[in-house]
């Protein structure tokens, strides 16, 4: 892997597959932040598309005063909300209030995702049911989860404090063991 600052240096140098490197590396977060909010595999690509073009077209302004992974990811997550605002899409009633929760502690903070993995039939209901989320929680319950994104991270990338994501990925845990639970993936 290519230090970050030597990559963009490339990259603005217009070194031959300068950009096509910075488009490898981070393409697999740009698909994450937008496909888990979109949900239609078209509409992300384009995304993802315009994303790495915004990229390309602003890199000069990117200062290294935080991981170029998060300035990407940051204009990642900003297009694809745009393009759910233009369709009218809810992102869930969590957005609408940024004030950070004081929730007390639960066993659905303890959930154990792996064991619900254990067979094929338990994957399939985890993924419907991660699927029925609302598109914010999915995404950040994806992240946090499955990429192992940490919250300061997670936060750098959406601009929601912390405290809020917390929130988020608390109630996403709780759904998700609800619907497990109950069986009820409708």
């Amino acid at each position: 892997m290519i230090p970050e600052r030597t990559l963009v240096e490339a990259v603005l140098d217009r070194r031959p597959g300068a950009f096509e490197r910075l488009v490898g590396e981070y393409q697999g977060l740009c698909w994450h932040i937008v496909y888990r909010l979109v949900r239609q595999a078209e509409d992300a690509q384009d995304l993802c598309q315009e994303t790495f073009l915004r990229v390309h077209q602003n890199l000069h302004q990117y200062r290294h005063d935080c991981p170029l992974k998060h300035w990407i990811g940051r204009v990642a997550y900003s297009i694809a909300l745009r393009h759910l605002q233009r369709r009218k899409i809810a992102l869930g009633a969590e957005l609408q209030s940024d004030e950070a929760l004081v929730l007390p502690e639960d066993e659905a903070e303890y959930f154990d995702y792996a064991a619900a993995c254990d067979d094929a039939q338990a994957a399939r209901r985890l993924r419907e049911a991660i699927d029925a989320l609302a598109p914010l929680p999915r995404m950040l319950l994806t992240l946090y989860h499955f990429e192992d994104v940490s919250i300061p991270d997670i936060a750098q990338i959406t601009g929601l404090p912390p405290g809020t994501i917390k929130s988020h990925l608390f109630r996403a845990r709780l759904r998700l063991r609800e619907r497990l639970e109950s069986g009820d993936l409708s």
